[in-house]
This record gives C-alpha cells, sequence and structure tokens, in this order.
C-alpha cells in the first residue's frame, strides 16, 4: 500500500500471480484496499468461467508510513512519535509526506507499532 504522488492511494500485489496482476486505486488507503478486492473477486469469477482453478489469496499488507496512518487513522501520531522518541511535529511530516523517514527512524516507527499491535491481541474488555 503506497500513497501516490497525486495524493491517492494505491494497493497491490508484489507477487507473480499465475496469468494475472492485482492492485487497486483510491483516495484512500481504505478505498484502494477495496477496489483491489473487488478486482480480485472479479478475476476469481472470471477465471471460474473460464474452468480454470481460482488461486485463494491471503494477504499480508505492507504500508509506507502516509498510507499506514491514512488506513489506521484512529492512532494518534503525535503519541505514536512520542513513544518512538521522535519530534511529534516531524512525524506528522513523515505522515503527510511531506518529508520522507530515514530507515533509523522507519526502524523507531516500526518498533513502536509492533509494541501496540502486540499490546492490542491480548486487550481485553
Amino acid at each position: 500500500m503506497e500513497r501516490a504522488s497525486d495524493g491517492g492511494y494505491g494497493c497491490y500485489v508484489d507477487d507473480d500471480l499465475p496469468g494475472f496482476g492485482l492492485s487497486g486505486y483510491g483516495d484512500s488507503a481504505e478505498a484502494a484496499k477495496e477496489d483491489m478486492l473487488v478486482a480480485y473477486d472479479e478475476i476469481k469469477e472470471m477465471l471460474h468461467e473460464e474452468g480454470k482453478d481460482v488461486p485463494e489469496l491471503e494477504f499480508i499488507y505492507k504500508y509506507d508510513l502516509q498510507s499506514f496512518f491514512n488506513y489506521f487513522s484512529f492512532l494518534n501520531v503525535s503519541r505514536v512519535a512520542e513513544m518512538a522518541g521522535i519530534n511529534a511535529s516531524l512525524m506528522r511530516r513523515y505522515t503527510s509526506g511531506v518529508a520522507n523517514a530515514g530507515q533509523k527512524q522507519y526502524d523507531k516507527i516500526k518498533k513502536v507499532v509492533t509494541q501496540i499491535g502486540e499490546e492490542m491481541a491480548v486487550a481485553t474488555f
């Protein structure tokens, strides 16, 4: 999942698929994901009608920073920045695409996001 230079979002399968490609586009990361899943359903239907095997795919989404914070908009960007030890203003620049995070900053953000995911996985009400 990536934010495009025109401000839209693109979602695509990186792996080689048997006889077809798969991608989606939209004004948000969620819309791009939905578009790609609709395309997948249409491809499955078309292949089924042609009597061809339809591969069942399991999707694992890899996001750039802009797409991640667009899709998971409920995350507080300033709080994630604080947890990662990154200036909140700089973090907002990363998430808006005004600035690009270097590998060291990216690794800090990834570590915090992984931590948040692990904590949420064991949380209950």
